[in-house]
């Protein structure tokens, strides 16, 4: 692993000469998040910094994959940035929703709702099972579009309902949830039955190293023995690459099998730019300025800025735990286990091997995910199903570098749609299968929730 000190390094410019750093003094196993891709970083750029093992050739890409990452995509040849953008989009770059890598920003409510985006699908399924796109909105609103030329899809306002709940000590809480309203529809209206879905960018550390798990391990982990109940399944979703479902492992419902895939759903989803696996951008029926200003030179993410995305998120390090041999956080992880949450949000899972990147392959990593699916009940249920997903479940999401989210973001926000500004209100939104967690959380002493949250702060 690397050592970046506690502060972090701070700028873009940084990061070159951070390439070179010492490597790191030896650390307690139980803080090595990601083995040896694992990186001690506590500041802005924590999610940001390269594994220890990369060629000259993987270094060079890394970093056009992270410019790539942050710069503004541009609809027109003649404009500043990479061409390819639109005609319809959300963002002009991933860095416009995944800040360093990290979290999208939370809405403060009211017209402006980004980085929340809107899935859009109707009963039924598409000839691969996934979800059946609205057939004038496709699978996702696009809120921004070409001034005087082609119109945005339509507008999203966010109204936060709150409520308060009490944990047995006496002590209250105050939760909301999105209520989310669609103004100016440009293209009629919505098909019938439509399902929406307001999402928020999860964060992107680690992803390589989840990539590297073999499909084995977590078809293993589906074939544990319920505990109270807990019980994750796979989801099995269409692989461009090899032709046929997959388990997926992406994405809030687990509805991408590959990084590689992830990578091209979210360019053509988000930012309007087409490859060999969405070839088509969205511009459905009635959307003809859309379709008239679709230019010539598709795909427009082609194989070497494809490839060097990749790289950049392949090649990412996990920040290391931190205060790992501190009573309060050992105490906490105990309580974490005893409530249930390691069921789900499993410590320890093995990666395969990956070629050409020594520091992924065969490593004992700490994500805290089983990545599967498990029904979370009502409380969080979107009501929207995916491929094997159902309208109530959800991927169990990794925890590693969850508590430098504030130190990356400068807010913290959790789960899909933004809605926990804490771990704890995170922890009380839980139902379903993981209600038994849920309520043990909320009997137990304050200096004992303090302690699970403490232990969640140290990954």
């Amino acid at each position: 692993m690397r050592w970046y000190g506690a502060a972090g390094i701070a700028g873009a410019a940084a990061l070159s000469a951070a390439l070179g750093a010492a490597e790191a003094p030896t650390l307690d196993a139980a803080a090595l998040s990601g083995g040896d891709a694992t990186v001690m970083d506590i500041g802005p750029q924590a999610y940001l910094r390269p594994i220890a093992s990369l060629t000259a050739d993987q270094t060079k890409r890394f970093k056009t994959g992270h410019h790539l990452f942050d710069t503004r995509w541009v609809i027109f040849w003649f404009e500043q940035g990479e061409w390819g953008a639109g005609p319809t989009f959300n963002a002009r770059g991933c860095g416009d929703c995944h800040v360093r890598n990290g979290r999208g920003a939370p809405v403060a409510g009211g017209a402006d709702a980004h980085p929340m985006v809107l899935r859009l699908s109707l009963p039924g399924m598409n000839e691969h099972g996934g979800p059946l796109p609205d057939p004038h909105y496709g699978d996702q609103l696009q809120t921004q579009g070409v001034e005087r030329v082609v119109p945005e899809e339509g507008s999203v306002e966010v109204r936060w309902i709150e409520s308060t709940t009490t944990f047995d000590d006496g002590e209250t809480v105050t939760l909301r949830k999105p209520e989310v309203s669609i103004r100016q529809l440009n293209f009629g209206p919505f098909g019938d039955g439509v399902m929406i879905s307001a999402r928020t960018p999860p964060a992107l550390v680690g992803a390589g190293l989840i990539d590297a798990i073999p499909e084995d391990e977590i078809l293993a982990l589906a074939a544990r023995t319920p505990v109270d109940g807990i019980r994750g399944r796979p989801n099995r979703v269409w692989d461009f690459a090899q032709k046929r479902l997959a388990v997926g492992r992406f994405g809030h419902k687990a509805t991408h099998s590959t990084l590689r895939q992830q990578i091209a759903a979210a360019f053509s989803a988000d930012i309007g730019v087409s490859s060999d696996y969405f070839p088509e951008q969205n511009c459905p029926g009635p959307q003809r300025a859309c379709q008239d200003l679709m230019p010539a030179g598709r795909p427009e993410l082609g194989h070497v800025r494809w490839d060097a995305v990749e790289t950049h998120l392949r090649s990412t390090a996990v920040p290391a735990r931190r205060d790992v041999g501190d009573a309060v956080v050992k105490r906490g992880e105990q309580l974490f286990v005893e409530a249930r949450c390691a069921v789900c949000h499993v410590p320890e899972l093995k990666t395969g091997e990956v070629p050409g990147y020594a520091s992924l392959s065969n490593q004992t990593i700490r994500p805290y995910t089983d990545l599967l699916l498990h029904d979370l009940g009502e409380g969080l249920a979107d009501n929207r199903p995916d491929f094997m997903a159902s309208g109530s479940e959800w991927r169990t999401p990794p925890l590693w570098g969850i508590g430098l989210t504030r130190a990356v973001n400068g807010v913290t926000t959790y789960l899909h749609d933004g809605r926990a500004r804490t771990l704890t209100e995170a922890i009380l939104w839980h139902g379903g299968e993981a209600t038994v967690a849920r309520e043990a959380f909320r009997a137990m002493p304050r200096e004992d929730r303090a302690a699970l949250v403490r232990f969640l702060e140290s990954l």
